[in-house]
């Protein structure tokens, strides 16, 4: 039964809707606008990385760094002594999965694989296999908020994922001034944003988590300088940090050196 105040009540919520629609779009309008910090850094840190390890996903936990490799027939999820890259604990992939990025939950270290839909639960401490987990695009990179999972699959979109279910809860864009910022690949969540290598450029970008919008760079091409692997796939991808520093330590796909950086504002 339509009365007048039923119809001014759908029209009180409809003008509330557009009220939140323009202040929403103002507030994206407004991180549009809003000039990307450049980074500089400097390097604190060298350490050895085993150069055969084709490093896809990397996280430092407890003194340590973890690292997720990938290609078939070499993928694993394994446990590094940080100064000198000895092999600590190591889980294999069977030969026909391609390893992707990884990320803690809990006591839990869970892994990507690259085309087929399915990833793997380990356990953090003996590296025993606690399950397995589906989703239905190509598996990237991989972090999280403490909230949820957040994962890359190669495209502009992030998507946010449930930690138990693994359902995907969001996507979210990924923009610059250019445009849509595709081949997003390896992630680590650091204080309130999302720090993403991009697939074959020297660089990370910080993301705004609930705009997409890209705040910030950093140029890495003067790590490795003139030692890069011969294999052109030898390329940046590896993002850890440690909070009791703030550093970072950054490697690539078979690399002999794991950096470990701090960042700096420029002048």
């Amino acid at each position: 039964m339509g009365s007048s105040a039923q119809r001014l009540v759908r029209r009180s919520g409809l003008a509330a809707a557009v009220v939140t629609s323009v202040i929403a779009a103002g507030a994206w309008l407004m991180a549009r606008t809003t000039p990307e910090t450049i980074w500089r850094y400097e390097i604190v840190g060298e350490y050895p990385h085993d150069p055969n390890a084709f490093t896809q996903g990397l996280y430092f936990e407890g003194g340590h760094l973890f690292e997720g490799t990938g290609r078939r027939g070499e993928s694993a999820v394994r446990k590094l002594e940080l100064d000198t890259g000895r092999v600590v604990e190591q889980a294999d992939l069977q030969p026909w999965f391609f390893g992707e990025g990884i990320a803690p939950w809990g006591d839990r270290i869970y892994q990507l694989t690259w085309v087929a839909g399915v990833g793997f639960i380990y356990d953090k401490e003996s590296f025993e296999p606690e399950g397995q987990f589906q989703y239905d695009t190509e598996g990237w990179g991989l972090t999280h908020d403490e909230r949820s999972f957040i994962m890359s699959d190669g495209s502009a979109d992030l998507s946010f994922r449930h930690p138990v279910s693994f359902r995907e809860l969001r996507r979210l864009p990924v923009s610059d001034e250019m445009g849509p910022v595709v081949a997003l690949n390896e992630l680590e969540y650091v204080d309130g944003y999302i720090w993403a290598n991009i697939w074959h450029r020297d660089e990370l970008v910080a993301i705004d988590p609930e705009t997409g919008v890209v705040v910030g760079r950093l140029d890495l091409s003067d790590l490795m300088a003139g030692a890069r692997p011969a294999d052109p796939e030898g390329v940046l991808n590896g993002i850890a940090h440690d909070p009791s520093t703030g550093h970072f330590f950054v490697t690539g796909k078979l690399w002999s050196r794991v950096f470990e950086i701090r960042l700096t504002e420029p002048n």
